[in-house]
């Protein structure tokens, strides 16, 4: 298969299939458990074709154009790089759902953390595959929402809520800072595409805005991969279930970060800045963490720490800017990968097994757990770098680099020391959860009786345990094709000259590596000291200072939110109309030319001013007499039907089509309305309310009338209107300019806006579902409503009104591409023929003639709108490209047919379900109150 078609059908298929274990749970936890398996063992599966060509250094790159015109691009590329986090990404992942579904107690469904899982997934896989900047920064955030989701997925636990809202917070904030640098970067390089933007580091090196656009996209990275100072959310975030640590704080969500370093290394690398803010970070990290592993006292608190610690190992290869350390960098990133998620699985076994995490307690385990502990001691030994394991290439790799590291020259020793010590603390940490854990005497107080877990579960420990070895033994045969493709991808260019092997002879890299092994130990025997030291410090607990900044934060949210949103429509609207005068203030007598008023081009006739006059006898009417509410409403009308013959006298007959069917339907609906509107008179405002209200409605009313003045009388005819006027007919297919903009030339827009009626028709359902309300036995001015509530007369009258009603929306929806008319014009059209129906026959007999499931209507309307669009792609166009052409038919003839009419259905149905749910609801409320009017 073509790789351009392969390449999407990866996280296609994971995004589309990411639910299958929430719908198949109802067969068991095995049928959620094998359906995750199967959906990453089949996104491997697309996988593994395209994998010879990212080993051989080229790159794949899959294009379905979207926004050409914004940047938009549903781009993807695979290269070495990628290939190895989607390997990562997927190989773990399958291990983890075999771990899971036996640490999850049997009373856990597992549908829900399945699927999590796989949503979680298919976001790391469109991180690591995008090639548009833009798309990534999508995927970016969908990581941290999942994510979010699987910490949490204890949710009646206290810290597991605690621990998934700092996540959340902290990520969630750096994907901010990275969206404002990805915008950034995107301006300098004149793009957001990969291809692009790898291919400008000079440029963007030397661009002024360089050092702002690194900053802001290394506060997204750093957040991301625990850095200091932002590294506290992550031991936080312990509280999710082992899988879920073992899964996205070793392998994949904490590799997001460096991954996104290694991935714009060639564009914002080779510079002093990024050393010392990349260098210096990881630095940081690296020592900081290091020291605090190993005072932790929880299993997996230590094994976080050690996660940040050896992230800002990483991160510190990427900062020291060479070409060696690039690929140091990388192979660091395999190796972490695999020990780290094999230590956070035999330390779920342990908790499993014991109850507890706490080391204190947790001793002794090698004599009743020999093979687990085996299986951990070995992966400890990977993260501790002892050599024949694959954590020690890595480090000696690193430890080459500060040897050999020229930044440094009157201080050659310092950066080799600090790697040393470093080393040294990682020998240490690792130290303690062997000798505390495995052996130190006897349990204390265990809940449980621990043994060894069944042999399948050990499974996937023992294999990551084997890759350590075989990594570690035979390098050049099992990882250098990989490492190599992986890094040569980060540089985009030549390889350096390196060689994976066991023994490189006697240097300095072997010298500190048996340094740090040496004092590591020393370190630990000397552990007590150190333990009373640590403990006269005083506590720091960045979750604690977390959780005040919380509160302080919400408190204030809270102080201000009661200010502003005091449920006053007043206020609302004053504060809304304030900021709206001053912006188009400032707008308009601040542009180019603007402030200039140019005399009316179009005379206006007698029938025109007729027209105006009633349109402010209505206006000033509906404004004076507000509290007449039938008057009200009937004087609001006037001013709609002025409107409509506006359009008339100005040749807008689409418009004024819409505008009438606009109308009617508003009007009769806020007629029904009426009915339950309680008797009572509007309070007076103050005079300095009203005062305020007149000011601002002049000056918003008077500022709108400028602006409109401004463009109808602008000498330069040279619009956009021309454009659609000239390429209606040839682009779109359709003489009905109006309809042509709507569906075609705009239908993004249109699309946009039919959403927002499916909102409000959900809404308005939400809304009226369950209300009661009273009937009141009087109208507003305290008359008593009529005895017969639906005349015969209006009722036989509209009884055939409603068949030619459908039968003229009909000719309007079908005749709308050519002449006035138009799926939404139809759908108004459809809906005050109900309307009207209910208002003259009632509920009982307008609900049966009613579409029974408006719900399924409506998504039937959004599906049409919007898989129109979609099915263009497949044709190499943007989104909601539009096809038109003419068939023979018999006996019609010629006729002409536009794909736009699918879309116009689409419109039609969003339409007339929002107006059916409205009046179905308000239906239903009458039958509630009828009902509750008869028991009292």
């Amino acid at each position: 298969m073509n790789s351009s078609v392969l390449l999407p059908v990866i996280p296609a298929t994971a995004l589309a299939a990411f639910t299958l274990p929430l719908l198949l749970q109802r067969y068991g936890r095995e049928a959620a458990a094998l359906t995750a398996a199967a959906v990453m063992a089949s996104c491997l599966a697309l996988l593994l074709p395209l994998a010879p060509a990212a080993f051989a250094g080229q790159t794949e790159i899959a294009r379905l154009t979207w926004l050409p015109t914004y940047g938009l691009e549903i781009s993807l590329r695979l290269d070495g790089l990628g290939l190895l986090f989607c390997l990562l990404i997927l190989g773990i992942g399958l291990l983890v759902v075999l771990y899971a579904a036996w640490y999850l107690p049997p009373s856990d469904r597992l549908g829900r953390f399945y699927s999590l899982l796989l949503l979680f997934m298919a976001a790391m896989l469109g991180i690591v595959l995008s090639e548009n900047l833009l798309l990534l920064l999508i995927f970016w955030e969908l990581t941290s929402l999942s994510s979010f989701l699987l910490v949490a997925y204890r949710s009646e636990k206290y810290e597991s809520r605690v621990g998934a809202r700092m996540a959340l917070a902290v990520t969630g904030g750096g994907g901010l800072a990275l969206l404002a640098g990805i915008l950034l970067l995107g301006q300098i390089a004149g793009s957001h595409e990969l291809t692009v933007i790898l291919a400008a580091g000079e440029k963007i090196r030397a661009h002024p805005h360089y050092a702002l656009a690194l900053v802001l996209i290394l506060l997204g990275a750093f957040t991301k991969s625990a850095q200091f100072p932002f590294h506290f959310w992550l031991p936080s975030a312990m509280a999710a279930p082992t899988p879920v640590s073992a899964y996205l704080h070793s392998a994949t969500m904490v590799k997001a970060g460096v991954f996104l370093l290694a991935r714009l290394y060639p564009a914002l690398g080779s510079s002093d800045l990024w050393f010392w803010l990349v260098g210096g970070s990881g630095a940081l990290t690296l020592v900081y963490a290091a020291m605090t592993a190993l005072f932790r006292n929880d299993i997996k608190g230590l094994l976080a720490y050690s996660t940040i610690s050896q992230l800002g190992l990483i991160t510190l290869l990427f900062g020291l800017d060479t070409s060696l350390s690039v690929v140091a960098g990388v192979f660091h990133l395999i190796n972490h990968a695999i020990f780290k998620a094999s230590l956070f699985m035999a330390a779920g076994v342990i908790d499993h097994e014991c109850g507890t995490r706490d080391m204190r307690r947790v001793n002794g385990m090698f004599r009743v757990m020999p093979i687990t502990a085996t299986l951990a001691i070995i992966a400890a030994g990977s993260m501790a770098g002892v050599p024949l394991l694959n954590g020690f290439l890595s480090k000696e790799m690193f430890f080459a680099e500060t040897v050999a590291y020229p930044q440094f020259a009157p201080l050659g020793w310092a950066l080799p020391l600090f790697a040393t010590i470093a080393g040294m603390l990682a020998v240490a940490y690792s130290s303690r959860f062997v000798h505390d854990v495995f052996f130190n005497g006897q349990p204390v107080d265990l809940p449980r009786q621990p043994h060894e877990p069944p042999r399948w579960v050990r499974a996937p420990i023992m294999l990551l345990v084997l890759l350590c070895l075989l990594v570690g033994i035979f390098p050049a045969w099992t990882v250098q094709p990989l490492l190599a493709a992986a890094a040569g991808a980060a540089l985009q260019a030549p390889l350096p000259d390196f060689q994976l092997a066991l023994w490189h002879g006697f240097n300095r890299p072997l010298l500190m590596s048996l340094v740090a092994l040496v004092g590591g130990i020393l370190i630990y025997a000397l552990r007590r000291p150190l333990f009373a030291w640590q403990e006269q410090l005083p506590p720091m607990h960045p979750r604690t200072a977390f959780e005040r900044f919380y509160r302080w934060l919400a408190t204030g949210a809270r102080r201000t939110v009661a200010k502003l949103d005091n449920g006053s429509l007043q206020r609302y609207s004053a504060l809304l109309f304030t900021f709206v005068v001053l912006l188009g203030g400032w707008s308009f007598f601040s542009a180019l030319g603007g402030g200039g008023i140019r005399p009316a081009g179009q005379p206006a006739n007698e029938a025109a001013l007729a027209t105006l006059f009633v349109l402010l006898l209505g206006t000033v009417g509906a404004t004076v007499l507000y509290r007449e509410r039938l008057l009200a409403v009937i004087l609001v009308s006037v001013v709609g039907l002025s409107v409509t013959l506006t359009f008339v006298r100005l040749s807008a007959p689409d418009l004024a089509l819409t505008q009438l069917a606009v109308e009617m339907g508003t009007i009769v609906l806020m007629l029904l309305v009426l009915y339950y509107l309680p008797p009572r008179d509007a309070p007076n405002s103050s005079a300095r309310r009203l005062i305020r209200d007149i000011v601002l409605a002049l000056l918003s009313g008077g500022g709108l009338a400028l602006v409109t003045l401004q463009m109808l009388t602008a000498p330069d005819h040279s619009t956009l209107a021309d454009f659609y006027l000239r390429e209606a007919l040839p682009g779109g297919g359709g003489a009905n300019v109006v309809n042509v903009i709507l569906v075609d030339f705009r239908g993004f827009d249109t699309l946009g806006e039919i959403t927002v009626l499916a909102m409000v028709a959900l809404a308005s359902h939400a809304l009226l579902d369950r209300l009661v309300l009273r009937i009141p036995a009087r109208d507003g001015d305290g008359r008593r409503w009529a005895g017969e509530a639906h005349p015969l007369f209006l009722s036989m009258l509209m009884r055939p009104l409603l068949p030619l009603a459908l039968t003229v929306s009909v000719y309007v929806f079908l005749r709308g591409h050519q002449l006035p008319g138009g799926g939404f014009v139809a759908g108004l059209i459809t809906s005050v023929a109900l309307v009207l129906q209910y208002l003259a026959n009632g509920i009982a007999f307008a609900q049966p003639r009613l579409p029974q499931r408006p719900v399924r209507l409506l998504a039937l309307g959004l599906l049409l709108a919007s898989g129109i669009g979609l099915a263009s792609w497949p044709f190499g166009r943007p989104f909601l490209t539009s096809a038109h052409g003419h068939v023979r038919l018999p006996l019609l003839g010629e006729i002409e047919v536009a794909s736009a009419m699918i879309f116009d259905l689409g419109v039609y149905l969003v339409v007339v379900t929002v107006v059916v749910s409205v009046l179905s609801g308000l239906g239903q409320l009458s039958l509630r109150a009828r009902r509750g009017a008869e028991q009292a």
